[in-house]
């Protein structure tokens, strides 16, 4: 488990909004750009790394009950998307590094990634 500040430390991210929670508790990652894959694979209290910007990110972040977000690449959102986070109290960071790095640090220094919510329909066992 990692807090939000040591993220934001480790990936070197500007926090676009949500300073005042940076003392939550990080329980796992997952960087996606298809919100399906982020509904079907991310457990609560996690971070979602996402090159998205748009509405739907943070959506989906409150109905998976994520943390927090993190823009990769230096994207930035909409000032439309910071006022929603903002209300619905979902810190937004940016950092610079690329998805893949950004993933990387975090599981090296200890955090989760995502594991399936269910077993998804192709895998299952169908006796």
């Amino acid at each position: 488990m990692l807090k939000l500040a040591q993220i934001k430390i480790m990936l070197d991210a500007e926090v676009l909004c949500g300073i005042e929670w940076l003392d939550r508790e990080i329980k796992s990652a997952c960087g996606a750009d298809l919100m399906s894959d982020v509904l079907a694979f991310t457990r609560e209290h996690g971070i979602l790394l996402t090159g998205l910007t748009n509405i739907q990110v943070i959506r989906t972040a409150e109905v998976s009950d994520l943390v927090a977000i993190l823009f990769v690449r230096g994207k930035r959102p909409g000032p439309e998307v910071v006022a929603m986070a903002k209300n619905m109290e979902i810190p937004l960071l940016s950092t610079r590094k690329q998805m893949y790095e950004a993933c990387g640090l975090l599981y090296q220094d200890g955090l989760a990634g995502c594991t399936l919510k269910e077993e998804p329909l192709c895998c299952r066992n169908k006796e």
